[in-house]
């Protein structure tokens, strides 16, 4: 599992720590944690307190890869923020898509409304037109 953490110093035994900032879901997700959630680091001398750092823990939350986060925040910078990507962007767009699912849900159950009365009409018209063939056999018989 891949997260985004920042490296601290463990206040009693003053080796560093990684504190989880956030973790990966999918590909396209990541999630903040709920409550706090350290990873004590055994081979973190290179680590300096503040750094950001990208962490791959196995199962058992070891630690299995530690790598500077500047290329991945870069990136993710040149990606979305310097295309005006932000949280207000994306709300607005969620509201945007949320309108126009309604808008098409209703669309819909007005077709489906449409389609109910033409099929209704369609039988009445049926039914007259045998009601009139009955007629007419009648007179002519």
């Amino acid at each position: 599992m891949l997260h985004l953490a920042q490296v601290q110093q463990n206040q009693i035994s003053d080796e560093p720590e990684l504190k989880i900032l956030a973790t990966q879901e999918s590909e396209i997700s990541w999630s903040l944690p709920t409550k706090e959630f350290i990873l004590p680091v055994s081979h973190g001398k290179n680590l300096h307190e503040g750094l950001l750092v990208l962490v791959e823990t196995n199962e058992k939350q070891e630690i299995t890869n530690i790598q500077s986060a500047r290329n991945w925040v870069l990136d993710f910078v040149e990606k979305y923020l310097t295309l005006g990507i932000t949280p207000a962007f994306l709300q607005q767009e969620a509201a945007r898509v949320e309108e126009w699912r309604k808008d098409l849900t209703l669309q819909s159950q007005e077709l489906g409304r449409k389609q109910w009365e033409m099929e209704a009409r369609r039988e009445q018209i049926q039914t007259l037109e045998e009601e009139l063939k009955r007629k007419q056999k009648d007179f002519d018989g």
